[in-house]
């Protein structure tokens, strides 16, 4: 479980093909910090277990699901990559409740700067759009964010100049691809609200029959 808080802001340094699937190397001194095997660290919002790590680096597996599902596909040597760490039970909850688990992708389709902040535009899903709303929560790339606007097929979020500076939300451009989670809290209460009232009504007592 993360908190879509941005740790570090690492980088590939090597990418291998495999048969249906890829083998990155990522450096990131602050999270593979005491990163053992079997550890897991979200890159850009997946969460990818820890296969070997040293000199601040660390190698990743990621299955073909995971690169049809996301845009972790399209990186290559030299990409930059939001880093973090799952978080410490007893800690402080700073974003909100991140699984690393990729709903969809969207697109960067505008950046409108100003003073003291930017807005940025991104298109949305069609099976994610009933999960976002006005001043929800919204994981971009890793990142906890909270939506400005919510239409049917985009969303616009306001980015300051900290998020801009130490994540990749500040070197997207227009056309670039983008992980998306929405808020799993609201998956929940659809299923269940779908589902109806699953409590079963206590069997009737029946006399015993003669």
């Amino acid at each position: 479980m993360f908190t879509g808080i941005v740790e570090e802001l690492g980088e590939v340094t090597a990418v291998e093909q495999l048969s249906e699937a890829s083998r990155f190397r990522l450096r990131g001194p602050v999270v593979t910090d005491g990163a053992k095997h079997g550890d897991s660290i979200a890159v850009n919002g997946v969460c990818l277990t820890v296969v070997e790590t040293g000199d601040g680096e660390f190698t990743a597996d990621v299955m073909q699901e995971t690169l049809n599902r996301s845009s972790l596909g399209a990186l290559h040597t030299g990409s930059r990559v939001n880093l973090e760490r799952p978080m410490a039970l007893g800690g402080r909850l700073g974003g909100h409740l991140v699984q690393g688990h990729v709903d969809g992708t969207g697109e960067i389709l505008s950046r409108t700067p100003s003073e003291h902040w930017e807005i940025v535009k991104v298109s949305l899903p069609q099976n994610l759009s009933r999960y976002v709303v006005e001043k929800g929560s919204i994981t971009v790339d890793g990142v906890s964010l909270t939506v400005v606007e919510a239409a049917a097929d985009w969303f616009t979020i306001s980015l300051i100049p900290t998020t801009l500076a130490l994540t990749t939300l500040g070197l997207k451009q227009p056309g670039d691809p983008v992980n998306l989670e929405v808020d799993v809290l609201a998956k929940y209460v659809e299923r269940l609200m779908a589902a109806g009232d699953l409590r079963a009504e206590p069997p009737t007592a029946k006399e015993d029959q003669p």
